[in-house]
């Protein structure tokens, strides 16, 4: 098995930035990031992406994110214009005392604000039913560069969609971060449902590029540990690991994962 290691100066922009985007006080992180994709700053205008991305600094309660989304809403921006949602998020950003916002209800004082159903945040949700995971996963994992139905996998075999899940080697949450790793990637609050799925996902991406997108490599090393991966050269003879893989590939077949860019990647080279 062959595999690209990174150059340090990488490994250390890698994480960092996926710590940007993983960390609870970095939403800002994450709408610049939606800002870019929206107007097109260096990277392919995308709208879908730029809304996924809002929709995640939503869920860390940022302002901006929230008018951004209500604005979006309003112009048909990615998404089918609906002017009830956008006085829904720009009654939130109101609420919060953005002045602009509190100028778009003015303007929409007569259509009664509802919530979006695309993106109605986890933010204090601590037991989200499988059905909210699952949306969610499909929102968030394109923003990582990551299949869905992958990180869907691993959420399964790790916590059986249990946000509560707490293994005997302190491996926490829905996709049992242990402690070192939840700090590496800027989780704050481990047991929150939300700041788990989005660290274990940045985690997972990152063990995309480091291991050059070989489904069998990365799960293998968020079981084990990158580290052990590569003192092995390959899936190490942990019996544990080694079927954690086939558990997770019976699920998921695909022996290789695209490694794309995304907007985490993309900060780094624009």
């Amino acid at each position: 098995m062959h595999y690209r290691l990174f150059p340090a100066l990488l490994f250390l922009l890698l994480t960092h930035v996926f710590c940007l985007a993983a960390n609870p006080q970095q939403a800002d992180g994450l709408r610049e990031l939606a800002v870019r994709y929206e107007h097109g700053r260096g990277v392919r205008q995308d709208y879908q992406k730029a809304y996924r991305l809002y929709c995640m600094a939503a869920d860390r309660g940022d302002t901006e994110a929230y008018y951004a989304l209500g604005w979006m809403y309003f112009n048909s921006r990615g998404v089918a214009q609906d002017p009830s949602v956008a006085a829904g998020w720009f009654e939130k950003a109101a609420a919060a005392g953005d002045p602009a916002a509190k100028r778009m209800l003015a303007v929409l004082a007569a259509v009664e604000p509802r919530q979006d159903p695309l993106c109605s945040t986890l933010k204090k949700q601590q037991n989200p039913n499988r059905q909210q995971i699952e949306h969610w996963v499909r929102v968030w994992a394109p923003a990582y560069g990551l299949e869905p139905d992958l990180v869907l996998a691993v959420i399964w075999a790790e916590s059986n969609f249990n946000p509560q899940a707490h293994s005997p080697q302190d491996a926490r949450g829905l996709m049992q971060l242990i402690p070192a790793t939840a700090r590496r990637f800027g989780v704050a609050d481990v047991w929150d449902p939300s700041q788990n799925m989005h660290g274990g996902m940045a985690y997972l991406q990152w063990l995309m590029q480091r291991f050059d997108g070989e489904v069998s490599l990365v799960l293998a090393a968020y079981n084990a540990g990158e580290n052990a991966v590569e003192s092995y050269r390959g899936i190490p003879p942990y019996r544990e690991t080694q079927n954690y893989v086939k558990r997770i590939t019976r699920n998921y077949p695909k022996p290789q994962h695209p490694v794309i860019g995304n907007p985490v990647i993309s900060m780094i080279g624009n």
